[in-house]
């Protein structure tokens, strides 16, 4: 079998890491670690972004007083964290392989030195073939700075190691229109680049233990196949299901985005999952909205901007939004938001937003 990929990403949910009991699947643990060290022995890139921390640790220990959502979820995956990782390291290390932890929270992607620190620890544990193995910090995030769950972190990684394609496993076959055990439910089994599946279509059903679900993975594998990712969203529970999607002949149902042109800048690929932390938003008139989404490159100028909204410095994100207020991107502020509202409209000696720093989609 010839791979048909170089380097993944792969996440495996909670559901399919945790027994109806809470306690881990260690069968299908031990399943899905003799695929990755298959495909890490015939020299595929393997990155893996596990749940299952959380539940680990509640299976573990019980709050010995009332706590609220967040410091019981903090208790559990410190708990559980361990227990995951080491059970990880006691599978890999029956086929010779090291594992390592990486573990992260949504404030390190908001700062480009955090996001290139965190790019260089990866890429130094894979050219160690050391498998990274990555989760959410849980035991320190607070609530609105979570990921929506470990499918946004995955497609953040995805983009960030400019990987070859993303597997999103999940406890169904993938995304289907309606509900997936409904009669007459279809699976769509291909979504081609640009493609937009209407919301309404989509369940909104989550799993037991995960806090995301089909609408999550569908918007974040759009995303990502914009940027040149192949993804893969497929049942996690059927038997060797990494290495079928792996092989280019195999016919399994499952989910796939049909990837659009690789974006190499880096830069851009930052910004392109920033939204969260930008500090304000800018508004551009038609003018300037269709010289940005034109085919030539096109900076921001000061000239173009009708209006301002939320305060800014030098380097942070902003939004940039047309007149509607339909957002049209995300950039890195040339200047702060003190001299844009002293400028627009008029003409200024260098751009708001240069094109390097800018990202429309």
């Amino acid at each position: 079998m010839a791979n048909r990929y170089s380097s993944i990403v792969i996440k495996i949910g909670s559901n399919l890491l945790t027994r109806d009991d809470g306690m881990l699947n260690v069968a299908r643990m031990a399943h899905f670690v003799d695929q990755i060290a298959a495909l890490q022995k015939k020299g595929v890139r393997v990155i893996l972004v596990s749940s299952g921390a959380v539940a680990a640790g509640r299976a573990e220990v019980e709050p010995q007083k009332k706590h609220d959502t967040v410091s019981r979820r903090q208790l559990w995956s410190a708990v559980g964290q361990v227990k995951l990782i080491n059970r990880y390291a006691d599978l890999f290390r029956e086929h010779c392989l090291t594992c390592a932890q990486v573990l992260t929270t949504k404030e390190n992607f908001s700062d480009r030195q955090h996001y290139l620190n965190m790019r260089n620890c990866i890429n130094t544990l894979l050219e160690s073939s050391v498998i990274p193995i990555i989760n959410e910090n849980d035991a320190i995030s607070v609530t609105e700075l979570m990921f929506t769950d470990n499918d946004e972190l995955s497609g953040l990684i995805a983009s960030m190691m400019d990987v070859d394609a993303l597997f999103l496993l999940t406890n169904v076959d993938g995304v289907y229109r309606g509900n997936p055990g409904a009669p007459g439910s279809e699976l769509i089994q291909h979504i081609t680049s640009g493609e937009t599946i209407s919301e309404d279509l989509i369940s909104t059903q989550k799993s037991n233990f995960g806090r995301g679900g089909m609408l999550t993975k569908s918007s974040i594998a759009s995303k990502l196949a914009g940027q040149g990712v192949t993804v893969h969203i497929a049942n996690g529970s059927r038997l060797n299901v990494l290495t079928d999607l792996m092989d280019r002949e195999s016919d399994i149902p499952h989910t796939w985005f049909e990837p659009g042109k690789k974006k190499s800048n880096t830069v851009k690929k930052w910004l392109a999952h920033s939204d969260d932390f930008a500090r304000g938003e800018v508004f551009v008139n038609d003018g300037a909205r269709d010289a940005l989404l034109s085919e030539r490159a096109t900076s921001l100028l000061t000239i173009g901007i009708t209006g301002v909204q939320g305060q800014f410095k030098t380097g942070d994100i902003v939004r940039v939004k047309d007149v509607s207020g339909k957002l049209l991107g995300l950039g890195k502020a040339g200047f702060s938001s003190k001299i844009v509202e002293r400028e627009m409209g008029s003409k200024y000696d260098k751009p708001f937003i240069h094109y390097d720093y800018l990202y429309l989609g």
